[in-house]
């Protein structure tokens, strides 16, 4: 069809004939296997074994052989990839196992049989196709071992021909070479069974056993000359497949001597040309019918031999046999010189057969034919010789006169004649004489018949099919067969022909007449009949004529055609259609034939039924076989209907509206046939069936699915079954959406179906039937459908917004372009905005059509001022309104609605309309006023539009409204049944007259006029809705009308373009519905299809950000898990177990988490409902918390003898409670609840350790862990709401602790919580504050120690320590949170205190870089200040400090005073060995480096105001430091007390290079130094020894610091005011020193030491100037003061310092500044303190 190029101007065929030459599509091919599915289920249902329905506890719900087909069904329509791809043992199976099936009867196996047969006619399986041996060996194997119960000889006999077309059909399938030798010799073998079984039979089945076994041995050795046979084979063997093909003896010799003839002459006449390859033993080709053509002399041998065969049974009748007398004019009859003169010439032809007239060879045959003196076994030899040479492909398109001799033969063949001498030989007869007009039209010279002759073989097959209704019933299935052989042969060209010059539809001629029973002489069975006196085959007879007169195809035609010439005037067109017809073989023939099918549907309303006829056989039989014709041409043909204006007017008028009427019938197979026409009409011509398949679907499939208007079980499932094939076409849907429900004058085709099939799925009253998992069917197709579309959508367009700022006339709204999805979908969106307001507003305008009205201006539906035509518009394009509304508004004698009813009578297009039906098609929209006036008005309006469109009928407007009265009135008289005595034809005429300008109208005319309105009541009452339940005459006229007016029909393609639109509608009821099937069917593959749905929903759902949709259906399937069922473990893991739903509700739950998680909101405390119910029956994988942490970096390994990581989380978190031990949260709660339990736990039985096993696998398969894992790819609403579900489900277990169980559940969510939070650390602030809140309310409701606070704390501290290198920003407030440690109760902080703190040191040690603020560090140090004192965690602490101090590497000013401190904690405390301590003063001492360091910076780095603050800050440090040291230097410990003595003054000597403020210097002596001091004296006096051991050396070490620190910054203090005050300070300390009594004596140490340090800092004093004699009088001169404090101390140092002659030295030279001495000399520190 793709490559076929026509050529302009023909209507005719002009190729060679081939059967069936255009491969299906994958869509029709799929169409056309569903339609043989839908036949054989239709036949089935007949039979009570198939057709029961089920009860609730059944373990299937049907037999396995419907089940296989509906499977079948399903899957057709889903093969995406081309049937040579696809292993064809699919699509055939189903058919395979009813035939061979012993369950089915014969007629069930004959349907099935004969749907193989036109699978493999149709030539869709090649070499090519994958596996077709495999697949054409299962044919073979099925049909050879047929099963079927017999009920009849009749019905064995059709199955034994079927079965031999089938095996036929095998040889002559292109796929053929793929079979074996043994299944080749299988199926002679079964053939020749059944000749031999068939000697028992009709004479007409062993007729057709011999002639399909001559087919057979033909298509086999036709073959032989082009298989090589360089190496001989065994001719036989011991094996079954020689001894099965041996021919016995009872065959006739005649017969026996033909097959070897024919062997013998295809074989020698390829003796000369035969080239043979070597080593070759098969047959690799293609199969095909007679491949060889014979040369000429086999040619002539096998005429010959016909020649010899017609004469030798000539020979047994006696009136041919007798010899002649002399007297006699001729030797011989004419009929057998004929034949022998043709004998003497066939050899002497020299030439080739193509250049030799065929006639010459055909003539003698036909003859034979034609003549009324011979009988029924000679004819029968003349037909089978006709019939040989057909199939032989002597004659091609070359042919001299080929067309001509093809003309002669169908003449012959169809005006036979014959001496019927038994029923028997005249059936054998009139099989042959379908077997060579069937051979005619495949022959390659068909295309040189004429439309004449085509459609006289078509005739003639028809009548015998009609005549054979009186025959046996083998004869009626051969005559149906041909008959559809014949049209699929036809029609299977109509691709090939071109249709550029289009044609008149139908014409007067003989052509029509002659399809139909027409009494011509030539062309009737009437003349097949005896004239010399001798019986004949009566089939002019008085039944035939009953039929033939009742089938009104001729006169009606002829009246028709006359009736259009009359009004047009085209003579010229009706003469050339008659023309036409003696034109080669094409589309005017093809016309004619499909117009006599769809007029076989009109054939019920009048056939006769005699008193010996079958009404109820014949109602279906009838109908039956002109569907199953006509959905064969719609297969064949395809969408090359649309090419060819006649036809597809036939399809859109005549064809659609005799299927409306028997898709209501009674009939399932007849309904079964019909949804497959219009199958098979929407596959390929649904964009001129717009309107045709909206009224089909509505007025047909949908209210017999609905069991509205009484429809049966059986036809409610077979329009389910129709509605669920068009759903499962990926397209329908969203054509039906967006052709009807975005129409405004179409009904919501889409919604209706969804609606219905969601519906469909309750059960009502009873159990689940196949019904409703149909309908499930249908709806998870459509939901398949949708997600199969996701991902290739159109880019967004801005013009998809609906914005009515001002009026627009919505009936004017048009599409720019149909085709193009970047216009149309615009436009619909748009219609469908509309369409919603109109419905709402055409509600308020049934209530009150006022305020309905009001409400439409509103909207901008109809303007501000109403006008006429708006409100026209309204009443005609808007669907809902209440006609009888209407009707009242336009008949209203109001002005303005005077106005509307003319504006709406021209919204009607009434051209080229017969007055009746424009009158019906105007009383269809609105229900007629039963007052006179308003019918007076409104018929006055119809009556000027009318007029108006058609002056050429009446002579004024006046004549046309008298007559539409007229009508009504007839109208009313006709069909009211009140009314006893009816107005006549004549009656009627009469009250017509004058009344067309005072003369009269054509009696014709109105006589026409009367029957109509007589046989079809006009509708004055019509239907609320959008369709009727039976499509009466004036249903049809409108929707031919809307049709016209109809939109283009839009074609979607595979992408999702109106999927959201269509989903927003769909979701709610169908999740509902799979519900409510998912909670009531056991069936596992329903169920499964069921999962596949809700899995479809979730997909649809989640890529269109349906979020509430989502989250309902998480909320369903949580239901159906049983996981929240309260029950015990053990029943709880069984029930889970063995339960098929509960096991598949929460694969999909947690399938659906993990896919489509980003839009579940609500659904979250759902799902992780099921997870902690997971977890209480121990199902949950033991590492799931930390695989769903992701935790890929290492944790530092604990020291040896250290507890191990505890719980199930496995998060580097160690338990230390003393009383767990246990590893794993699962393993510690079973461990606490045995602890309860007096008595030990049973051992689980087998039966419980299996469901365990099994339900640990499901529950693996769900990898539950994903959904955490992958939570950091969650969008942020649905990462915060399963934050709060966590939250949530924690704090209701945590609330409620009464049990482990819940402490358990409650740890674990935390713990996942944890996990989460770690996952998103890039998005930690969008779920921060939740988690925060949740770990501070479980620290500070926590009195005691557990699990949970223990989780919470390390959870807290691992979230630090995780987060801290990647979020600088947030540091402080991660640092923060761990204030919560400090708000511990004191048993549970001394419980955990190691553990903590040996977190802290590893958040410590992996951050200490990302800790900058002080509030971060004064957190951790107060952490690690805590473990000071902690016997435990007092070593991990200090490595810690000592980490952050060592070398100052972690000091900052952020943290040094805080670090200072702490170090003082840890060397103050006694929990560890006094080295600790000692090493914390180090540290201490150490710091002062990092000092000297900033200052250092600070100047080199910042401005001088910057770096006076910088100064100030270190002094200030500095100043922390030496006081924590003064603290430590009053420590009990000796080694501790002294250490930190020398460690203060090497801090103070340490920072000579730092330029502290003099201030800071006297602040250090009066709170540090001199207190120092005074506090170590008063401890030594007031404490004992024992407390404090060995004060004097610490108090030896306190004077040499104050010494040398007054020494040290002497030089800078001196010039202060406060020196003075500092200088007496120092003596007054000496002083008490020398005071000193230890046990009553003093310390000669002491005594030693001050009077040394006081010389030496005279002597300074005195060498800087700073002390010298002053000339102030008084007793507070420093040089006074100075003196009478030191003789206190030393009362003889004076005049040491300064001795008397240097006293008035200096006295004579005090004004001048005198250098040092040479004999004065310091005394070295060093000394000073050695």
């Amino acid at each position: 069809m793709g490559h076929f190029n026509p050529q302009p101007g023909s209507n005719t065929f002009h190729g060679e004939f081939r059967d069936c030459p255009v491969k299906p599509s994958r869509g029709a091919l799929a169409c056309m296997i569903n339609a043989e599915i839908g036949a054989v289920l239709a036949v089935m249902r007949r039979n009570v074994r198939w057709g029961i329905r089920y009860v609730a506890d059944d373990d299937h719900l049907e037999h396995s052989l419907i089940h296989s087909l509906k499977e079948l069904r399903k899957q057709i329509f889903s093969w995406q990839h081309q049937w040579n791809t696809i292993n064809p043992a699919v699509s055939l199976q189903p058919f395979l196992d009813v035939i061979r099936s012993d369950e089915t009867g014969a007629p069930i196996t004959g349907v099935a049989l004969s749907s193989v047969y036109k699978i493999l006619t149709l030539d869709v399986f090649d070499l090519d196709t994958v596996n077709v041996g495999k697949a054409m060996c299962l044919i073979v194997d099925a049909v050879t071992s047929c099963r079927f119960e017999v009920t009849d000889p009749a019905s064995e006999e059709v199955v034994l021909m079927k079965i031999l077309q089938v095996l036929l059909a095998c040889m002559k399938s292109k796929a053929a070479a793929r079979l074996t030798n043994q299944h080749v010799c299988n199926i002679v073998n079964t053939c020749f069974r059944v000749v031999h079984q068939a000697s028992s039979k009709s004479e007409l089945l062993q007729r057709i056993a011999r002639h399909t076994m001559h087919e057979l041995v033909r298509c086999i050795f036709s073959h032989l000359p082009e298989i090589s046979n360089s190496k001989p084979v065994i001719a036989t063997g011991s094996g079954s497949s020689a001894a099965e093909v041996i021919w016995p003896s009872c065959l006739c010799s005649c017969k026996a001597s033909w097959l070897i003839n024919f062997i013998f002459l295809k074989l020698w006449s390829n003796m000369g040309h035969f080239n043979p390859q070597p080593g070759s033993n098969t047959f690799h080709g293609e199969f095909r019918d007679c491949p060889v053509k014979p040369s000429r002399g086999a040619l002539a041998c096998m005429i010959n031999a016909e020649i010899g065969a017609v004469l030798a049974v000539m020979r047994r009748n006696v009136r041919w046999g007798i010899r002649y007398v002399a007297d006699d004019d001729h030797l011989e009859h004419s009929l057998i010189h004929s034949l022998k003169e043709l004998r003497k010439q066939i050899f002497s032809w020299q030439h080739q057969w193509n250049t030799i007239n065929p006639a010459v060879s055909l003539q003698p045959f036909l003859d034979v034919i034609r003549s009324d003196e011979t009988g029924a076994p000679i004819t029968g030899v003349a037909l089978s010789s006709v019939y040989k040479i057909l199939t032989l492909d002597v004659f091609d398109l070359d042919t001299v006169n080929v067309g001509k001799a093809m003309c002669l033969i169908v003449d012959a063949v169809t005006s036979c004649r014959f001496e019927v001498t038994d029923p028997a030989s005249e059936e054998v007869v009139l099989m042959k004489i379908l077997q060579v007009l069937l051979a005619c039209m495949k022959s390659k010279a068909a295309a040189r018949l004429t439309n004449q002759h085509v459609c006289n073989i078509v005739n003639t097959c028809f009548r015998v099919v009609h005549q054979a209704s009186s025959k046996s019933e083998l004869l009626q299935r051969i005559a149906r067969h041909t008959m559809h052989e014949l049209v699929r042969c036809i029609f299977s060209h109509l691709p090939e022909i071109s249709n550029s010059k289009p044609v008149i539809a139908t014409g007067s001629g003989s052509s029509a007449a002659e399809v139909a029973s027409v009494p011509d002489k030539d062309h009737t069975f009437g003349s097949i009949q005896q004239e010399n006196g001798h019986v004949g085959v009566e089939y002019d007879g008085q039944s035939s004529n009953e039929h033939a007169s009742s089938i009104p195809m001729g006169n009606s035609t002829d009246e028709m055609d006359a009736s259009r010439i009359e009004e047009t005037g085209t003579v010229e067109d009706a003469q050339d259609s008659e023309n036409s017809m003696t034109e080669p073989f094409g589309i005017p023939c093809m016309v004619e034939i499909f117009h006599f099918l769809c007029s076989l549907l009109n054939v019920i309303e009048h056939v006769g039924i005699g008193p010996r006829s079958n009404p109820i056989a014949y109602e279906e039989d009838v109908p039956l076989f002109a569907l199953g014709l006509i959905n064969s041409v719609i297969e064949l043909g395809g969408p090359s209907f649309s090419q060819h204006p006649r036809l597809l007017a036939l399809i859109q008028d005549e064809l659609y509206r005799n299927l409306m009427q028997f898709g209501l019938s009674m009939s399932p197979l007849i309904l079964s046939t019909v949804c497959s026409i219009v199958l098979n009409l929407y596959y390929h011509l649904c964009k001129e069936l717009k309107v045709q398949l909206e009224a089909f679907i509505s007025c047909v499939l949908l209210r017999l699915a609905q069991s509205k208007h009484g429809s049966s079980y059986q036809q409610q499932e077979v329009a389910m079954e129709a509605l669920v094939d068009l759903c499962r076409q990926q397209t329908f849907m969203a054509e039906m959406y967006a052709n009807f429900d975005c129409d405004i004058t179409c009904s919501n085709v889409f919604e209706d179906l969804a609606n219905l099939l969601s519906k469909s799925v309750f059960p009502v009253n009873g159990p689940l039937s196949a019904m409703h998992i149909l309908a499930l069917d249908g709806l998870v197709s459509m939901i398949q459908g949708m997600a199969a579309r996701i991902g290739n959508e159109l880019p967004a367009s801005d013009e998809d917004s609906v914005n009515f700022e001002r009026f627009e006339a919505f009936w004017t709204l048009k599409c720019d372009n149909y085709n193009d999805p970047s216009c149309w979908i615009p436009f619909v969106h748009q219609t469908k905005y509309i369409k919603k307001k109109l419905m709402v507003g055409a509600d308020h305008f049934n209530r009150d059509p006022k305020k309905g009205l009001e409400f439409l201006q509103g909207m901008q539906l109809l303007p501000d001022k109403l006008d006429p035509q708006s409100v026209a518009s309204f009443f005609r394009y808007t669907t809902g309104l209440d006609k009888n509304l209407i009707g009242d508004f336009l008949g209203n004698h109001d002005e303005f609605f005077i106005l509307v009813l003319h504006e709406f009578a021209r919204t009607f297009d009434f051209r080229e309309m017969n007055l009746d039906t424009a009158l019906r098609l105007f009383l269809g929209t609105f229900r007629l006023p039963g007052e006179s006036q308003k019918i007076q008005r409104i018929l006055e309006a119809f009556a000027e539009r009318y007029y108006e469109q058609s002056p050429h009928l009446f002579f004024n407007k006046d004549a046309a409204l008298l007559l539409s009265y007229s009508l009504i009135m007839l109208n009313t008289d006709q069909h009211n049944v009140q009314v006893k005595k009816k107005m006549t034809e004549e009656d009627f005429i009469r009250n017509n007259r004058h009344i067309n300008g005072g003369n009269d109208l054509p009696r014709e005319f109105l006589s026409e006029l009367y029957h109509s309105i007589c046989e079809n009541e006009i509708q004055m009452i019509p239907d609320q809705g959008s369709s009727s339940a039976v499509m009466t005459s004036s249903h049809w006229i409108n929707v031919m009308h809307k049709s016209k007016e109809a939109t283009p029909f839009i074609v979607c393609d595979s992408r999702s373009l109106l999927d959201h639109d269509m989903f927003a509608i769909l979701s709610g009821p169908t999740i509902a519905a799979i519900s409510v099937v998912f909670d009531q069917v056991e069936q596992e593959d329903i169920l499964q299809t069921c999962v596949d749905g809700f899995l479809a929903i979730a997909k649809i759902a989640a890529h269109y950000h349906f979020d509430d949709v989502l989250n309902d259906l998480v909320v369903s399937l949580c239901k159906f898990t049983i996981l929240l069922t309260p029950l015990s473990i053990e029943e709880t893991i069984l029930a889970f177990a063995y339960d098929v739903r509960a096991r598949m509700a929460t694969t999909a739950v947690f399938t659906i988490a993990s896919g489509y998680g980003d839009y579940i909101h609500s659904g979250w405390r759902n799902i992780l409902d099921c997870v902690l119910s997971l977890l209480k029956l121990g199902l949950l994988p033991t590492g799931l918390v930390s695989d769903a942490a992701d935790d890929r970096e290492s944790s530092p390994e604990l020291e040896p003898g250290k507890p191990a990581t505890s719980s199930l989380s496995t998060l580097h978190t160690p338990s230390f409670a003393p009383q767990r031990k246990s590893s794993g949260l699962i393993g510690r709660f079973s461990q606490l609840l045995s602890f309860d339990m007096e008595e030990p736990m049973l051992q689980p039985d087998e039966e419980l350790l299996a469901a365990q096993q099994r339900a640990h696998e499901v529950i693996q398969s769900c990898h539950i862990d994903s959904i955490f894992t992958e939570s950091k790819f969650l969008q942020a609403e649905s990462l915060l709401q399963l934050v709060r579900a966590l939250i949530f489900a924690a704090s209701r277990l945590q609330k409620g602790n009464s049990s482990m169980e819940d402490e358990g559940s409650a740890v674990f969510c935390l713990e996942l919580l944890i996990a989460v939070a770690l996952n998103n650390r890039d998005r930690i602030l969008l779920v921060w504050q939740g988690v925060y809140e949740h770990i501070s309310n479980i620290v500070q409701s926590t009195v005691l120690p557990c699990t949970l606070v223990e989780k919470a704390i390390f959870g807290l501290l691992r979230i630090c320590q995780r987060l801290l290198p990647y979020k600088e920003n947030l540091t402080d407030e991660l640092l923060k949170s761990l204030q919560l440690i400090l708000k511990l109760d004191a048993r549970v902080a001394d419980i955990y205190c190691e553990p903590i703190t040996q977190e802290v040191m590893h958040l410590v040690k992996a951050n200490a870089t990302h800790i900058r603020s002080h509030v971060g560090w004064r957190i951790i140090i107060s952490l690690l200040s805590i473990a000071a004192r902690h016997p435990e965690a007092s070593e991990a602490g200090f490595e810690t400090l000592s980490f952050i101090m060592s070398e100052g590497a972690h000091l900052l000013p952020s943290n040094y005073v805080l670090c200072v401190d702490a170090a003082r904690q840890f060397a103050e405390s006694r929990v560890g060995e006094v080295g600790r301590s000692v090493s914390a003063l180090d540290m201490m001492a150490g710091s002062v480096v990092c000092l000297v360091r900033w200052s250092c910076e600070a100047k080199n780095d910042v401005a001088e105001e910057d770096a006076m603050k910088v100064s100030q800050d270190i002094g200030e440090m500095w100043m922390r430091l030496v006081q924590g040291l003064r603290k430590v230097c009053l420590d009990q410990r000796e080694e501790v007390r002294n250490h930190a003595v020398l460690t203060l003054q090497s801090c103070l000597a340490g920072v000579d290079v730092i330029q502290l403020p003099r201030a800071l210097w006297f602040h250090c002596f009066d709170h540090v130094i001199f207190r120092l001091v005074d506090e170590l004296l008063d401890i030594s006096l007031t404490n004992s020894s024992k407390d404090y051991q060995k004060m004097e050396g610490t108090l030896v070490l306190a004077m040499k610091l104050m010494s040398k620190a007054f020494l040290q910054s002497l030089q800078d203090l001196s010039q202060q005011p406060s020196f003075c005050k500092l200088w007496l300070g120092v003596l007054n300390r000496m002083e008490r020193y020398m005071k000193v009594r230890f046990r009553g004596k003093r310390s000669e140490k002491i005594h030693e030491l001050v009077p040394e340090l006081l010389k030496n800092t005279l002597l300074v004093m005195k060498t800087t100037d700073i002390l010298m004699p002053s000339n102030d009088v008084g007793d507070d001169s420093f040089w006074q003061l100075t003196w009478l404090h030191v003789k206190n101390i030393v009362p003889l140092m004076q005049s040491e310092i300064f001795p008397d002659d240097e006293l008035e030295r200096i006295e004579h030279n005090k004004a001048g500044v005198l250098p040092v001495t040479e004999g004065a000399v310091l005394v070295p520190s060093s000394e000073t303190t050695a």
